[in-house]
């Protein structure tokens, strides 16, 4: 879905991007409501784009009325139009200031009240915001009105109504700001039901539900059937979409596991180039990882500066929580045993090339960072000395699925993060709300990924690396089986 700010008379628009097309089928809607209860915000979760108007904690932000176009991908010829009006400050003087208008003159129906308004001094002066509203109304096939449920029911709210159905153009309520707010949430229902409204839609601009763009459409087919076939285009659009970018996020993710599982280092059988190979590996996978970061955040058009967690600071020469550290394994509710654990402080695994040992049969696990050799002659001392000299480093099993955890446990962020969010996304550790653990919990590493072990080719991350079919078969595989084992929570 593309959008666009295209520019009209008597309209403040930025960066126009999409021409009109007279051949194109659109639909009109207002965006409505109080002051700060979110409208622009809407409109940046539904474009998609954090950039478009000026979102701030504080009344009256925007003044003009915006404009801002969405056409559907594969719907050339429908387009939605929002137009994004300044909020309602005075409903009860205005309210009013009708009521004189109305003295010792001919009844009106409500359009034509809203007209004769429109001609007044008042709608120039006192009362400008609210005639800029009425009047796009007016020039509306519909309005969204949206509503913070966090705010009490007050007499303002219901002049608002009073004077927004005067237009004669049907009100879909929008409640916002929802999280943990459920009593309030069923107080507006019912003060908007007693108000004739009774279709409304829950849709939180900065934690929509995955369904709350489909519910919101759906809910606007109901009410508008004249504009059913463009309206029910963009609901097919929109889970097409959001399945497309579900599917490029898990290639992201398996193409980062992929890259890892396959890495390894050839090192002499030397302390000190030991150590310098494992620093060089902990810092090239961390430095991977932010790559995969960057990309899914560009998949769901955020910016770097929602996640700004990552790269994890140095603290006191370590890195709190990091891969390499075993707290951030127990975090994340990876099952360890005592031993892996102490070996995970490492993250790496020594493979002893051993004429008569199958690949990763030798494995020595270090017990620290500074004394992962230590460890290897602790465990392994007879595989070392059959070693020849050299040794092939790997990163361990529990840092793969602390890796493949976290990845996703960022993407179930994204997928419920609105582009109205200001604060930075958080990951919560552990199972993040799934029901049930997932292999990698288990510390299991699914079959493709363990056959990546031996094909250190298929690694970006060395020179070993070859253009290859099979790693892009690796890939898919993968990434089809992070589709099916983990579930988005709802």
């Amino acid at each position: 879905m593309s959008d666009s700010s295209t520019a009209s008379t008597g309209y403040k628009t930025p960066n126009p991007k999409l021409s009109d097309s007279p051949l194109q089928e659109r639909l009109r809607l207002a965006i409505v409501g109080h002051t700060n209860t979110g409208k622009t915000s809407l409109l940046r979760t539904l474009a998609r784009n954090p950039l478009f108007g000026e979102v701030a904690d504080q009344p009256g932000t925007t003044r003009f009325v915006e404009k801002l176009s969405l056409s559907s991908s594969n719907l050339n010829d429908a387009v939605i139009e929002f137009f994004d009006t300044p909020g309602i400050e005075d409903s009860i003087g205005l309210r009013d200031y009708f009521e004189q208008l109305n003295q010792n003159k001919p009844r009106l129906d409500g359009v034509a009240e809203v007209k004769r308004f429109l001609t007044t001094p008042e709608s120039q002066g006192r009362f400008e915001q609210e005639a800029r509203v009425l009047k796009q109304l007016l020039e509306s096939d519909a309005a969204l009105y949206v509503v913070d449920v966090r705010d009490p029911i007050l007499a303002k709210h219901q002049d608002e109504l009073a004077l927004l159905a005067r237009c004669g153009r049907p009100l879909l309520p929008v409640l916002n700001f929802l999280h943990g707010h459920k009593d309030q949430t069923q107080t507006w229902r019912k003060a908007l039901a007693n108000l004739g409204l009774h279709i409304c839609v829950e849709f939180d601009t900065v934690a929509p539900a995955l369904d709350g763009e489909d519910q919101l459409y759906q809910r606007l087919s109901l009410m508008l059937e004249h504009h059913t076939y463009v309206l029910e285009r963009f609901r097919e659009n929109i889970q097409a979409e959001r399945q497309a970018r579900l599917n490029t996020a898990y290639t992201v993710i398996a193409d980062l596991l992929i890259d890892v599982a396959a890495y390894r280092l050839n090192v002499k059988n030397d302390t000190t180039a030991l150590e310098q190979a494992s620093q060089n590996m902990h810092n090239t996978v961390r430095q991977r990882e932010q790559l995969c970061i960057r990309e899914l955040l560009q998949v769901y058009n955020f910016r770097q500066s929602d996640y700004p967690n990552h790269p994890l600071p140095l603290k006191d020469g370590s890195w709190p929580l990091d891969l390499f550290n075993p707290e951030a394994l127990k975090e994340m509710g990876i099952e360890l045993s005592k031993g892996v654990a102490a070996g995970a402080v490492a993250g790496l695994t020594i493979d002893a090339l051993t004429g008569g040992l199958s690949l990763g049969a030798a494995t020595v696990i270090g017990a620290t960072t500074g004394g992962l050799w230590q460890g290897a002659r602790k465990f392994g001392r007879q595989l070392l000395g059959q070693a020849r000299g050299y040794q092939d480093l790997v990163v361990d099993t529990p840092v793969l699925c602390l890796l493949a955890l976290r990845q996703l446990h960022l993407l179930n962020a994204l997928c419920h993060r609105g582009h109205a969010a200001i604060n930075p996304i958080e990951i919560v550790e552990g199972n993040n709300g799934h029901n049930k653990p997932t292999i990698w919990h288990q510390n299991q590493l699914p079959p493709i990924l363990r056959q990546a072990r031996n094909h250190p080719e298929w690694s970006t991350l060395s020179h070993l690396q070859k253009t290859s079919i099979a790693r892009e078969d690796a890939i898919t595989e993968l990434s089809q089986q992070l589709k099916n084992d983990w579930h988005l929570t709802s």
